[in-house]
Parts: C-alpha cells; sequence; structure tokens
C-alpha cells in the first residue's frame, strides 16, 4: 500500500475509533439530561463509526507495525446541545474536507479498498450530518428531537431514519441483518 493512502486510513481509523467512543459516552450524557432521542441517535451513530473504523482497519490488514496516529477529534462534556454542535462539526469537516481528499488520494494511488472504505463512510457522515442538524435544532430549544427508527447497516454503517430499504443502497446487505434503534 503506498505511504500517503496508508497514512490517510490510520488517521480515518483513529478518528473513527474515538468518534464510536465520544457518542456512546454522549448518548449516556444525553439520556441524563432527559433527549432519549438524542441519545438514541448517538448510539446509532456510534455504532456506524465502529463499522467505519472496522473498515478502515480491514483495509489495512496487510500492514504490519507500528504507527503515531493523529486524528482531529472533538472533546468536551457538556450540555447535550454543546455536544451535539460539536459531533456536527466533526461530520461536517469528514464530508467537507477529510474523506474527499483522502478518497482521491486512494483514487489516485489506486488502492481499491481504501477507495471503498473512504467512500462509504463519506456517504454514512452525510446523513449523520443532517440526523445531527435535526438534533442541535431541537436542543438548542431545549427539547429532544423527534426520529423514527434508527437503522445501521452491519456492514458498511450506512445510517437510516424512518423506514429502512429492503437492502442497503451502499453495499447491498440485507434489511434483516441491520441493527435497531428503535
Amino acid at each position: 500500500m503506498k505511504d500517503m493512502t496508508k497514512s490517510n486510513l490510520q488517521s480515518a481509523y483513529s478518528g473513527e475509533s474515538q468518534a464510536h467512543m465520544r457518542y456512546k459516552i454522549w448518548a449516556e450524557k444525553a439520556a441524563k439530561d432527559g433527549f432519549a432521542n438524542v441519545a438514541r441517535l448517538f448510539k446509532a451513530i456510534s455504532l456506524s463509526e465502529q463499522k467505519h473504523a472496522t473498515a478502515h482497519f480491514m483495509a489495512l490488514k496487510n500492514e504490519v507495525g507500528s504507527a503515531s496516529d493523529v486524528a482531529g477529534a472533538g472533546f468536551g462534556y457538556g450540555p447535550t446541545a454543546q455536544n451535539v454542535q460539536i459531533a456536527l462539526g466533526g461530520e461536517e469537516f469528514e464530508i467537507a474536507e477529510m474523506y474527499p481528499v483522502y478518497k482521491a488520494t486512494a483514487e489516485l494511488q489506486e488502492e481499491k479498498a481504501a477507495i471503498k472504505s473512504f467512500g462509504r463512510a463519506l456517504e454514512a457522515e452525510k446523513v449523520h450530518a443532517e440526523l445531527y442538524r435535526k438534533a442541535l435544532t431541537a436542543t438548542e430549544s431545549g427539547k429532544d428531537v423527534e426520529l423514527g427508527t434508527m437503522w445501521v447497516c452491519p456492514e458498511c454503517g450506512y445510517t437510516f431514519e424512518g423506514e429502512a430499504p429492503d437492502i442497503c443502497p451502499l453495499c447491498k446487505a440485507k434489511r434483516e441483518t441491520f441493527a435497531v434503534f428503535a
């Protein structure tokens, strides 16, 4: 694997791993703050981020050795609205800057596993950002967000709100395999 794509995969793995844990922590905080649906949203997206981290890790499965990884990651344990704002900022960064650049680099370097991993994560992050925007509007008004059933594809982490399709549009996994957050 080319060094730049390898480095990008390691960074993405680190960032998604941190997002997974941060969202789990913020889910507990949202529940304590009385925002049950925001807690459910954080839990669903946490699982999605875990799937992205796993995909990035598996794209690196033939790479051996240690690495020092640095990932831009938001921190804080504030009110739920603040936590949602930080989450939204991270998703928007991944959509606007990180994944498009990482994917373009992988395409130039013809790294097929990385192209697939970055592309799937990018599409899922777009959904996450939209859901966090909705949650931010609600929590800034002191209200819980109104959400339908949340679904997460176990293969690629694509996230659905409301009625899920019969198959994942990114990886073709079947609906009956999706994780459900009702």
